[in-house]
């Protein structure tokens, strides 16, 4: 199958490009920037989602859209939700029968500005003619290591009973894939990591992983964003399905060392 996947040079977009090329599909990166290390068999298409450059070449052809595209900044709308709409309307153009978007558990609980984005971005694929599947996860560990590294470079680490349930991002790659394949599914089952575990669990894994000696930093239980997050809104819930290995063993793989 011709599968696009945007952003895919991303942490997980480029996964979901590896996944596919294992699965033997022909597989086109759209990005901004050609891959630094090309995976083998893929064709790099330069896009812009902002000005929608180069979608209509892109998408010739093409049967299935993975949207992994990502954006954090101060354009993360009109990268995440124009964008989006720009893109699917390329998509409708070129006739792709099937557009794969991920989003994130509970984005719609948390009144947070990414979050935000990302619940009007869900607004858009779902009221679009082209067919679509919806698939939500948690927080990578990628995510949960980024915001512990940043404070332990002031020698700090965060303490407080915001729960994550952060998840290994192939696995998550791996579903997008095994969607591509599965065809138009509608919204399909949240996925999310092992375990749920406080700020304060996450931080101690990581200061053991490195054996830094750091500085606790509470994070004082104030606003909407922190209580929400507090209680669970970022977790999933009985319907959720729990994959793959936690923030701990995450750690092991990346340096090395155990993480408990």
């Amino acid at each position: 199958m011709q599968v696009a996947v945007v952003g895919g040079t991303g942490t997980l977009g480029s996964a979901v490009v590896r996944d596919l090329a294992a699965r033997g599909h022909a597989v086109r990166v759209l990005t901004r920037s050609a891959p630094r290390v090309p995976v083998a068999g893929t064709v790099h298409h330069p896009v812009d989602l902002v000005t929608g450059a180069g979608l209509d070449e892109a998408l010739e052809g093409v049967s299935a859209v993975v949207d992994a595209a990502s954006h954090r900044g101060l354009r993360s709308e009109r990268v995440l939700v124009d964008g989006v709409r720009t893109l699917l309307a390329a998509e409708e153009r070129a006739r792709v029968g099937h557009h794969v978007e991920i989003s994130i558990v509970g984005c719609e609980r948390v009144p947070f500005g990414y979050y935000r984005t990302k619940t009007a971005q869900e607004e858009v694929v779902t009221h679009a003619p082209v067919p679509w599947t919806l698939l939500r996860a948690t927080q990578f560990h990628e995510l949960i290591d980024e915001i512990l590294a940043g404070a332990a470079k002031f020698r700090l680490a965060p303490r407080g009973a915001l729960l994550f349930q952060p998840v290994d991002v192939t696995a998550v790659a791996a579903r997008l894939a095994a969607a591509v394949e599965a065809g138009l599914s509608g919204r399909v089952r949240d996925i999310g990591g092992p375990i749920v575990q406080s700020l304060t669990e996450l931080a101690a894994a990581r200061r053991t992983a490195l054996g830094q000696s750091l500085l606790p930093a509470p994070v004082p239980p104030i606003g909407r964003v922190v209580r929400r997050v507090r209680d669970a809104a970022l977790c999933l819930d009985d319907d959720g399905e729990a994959v793959s290995f936690d923030y701990a063993e995450w750690l092991r793989r990346r340096y090395g060392k155990p993480g408990r």
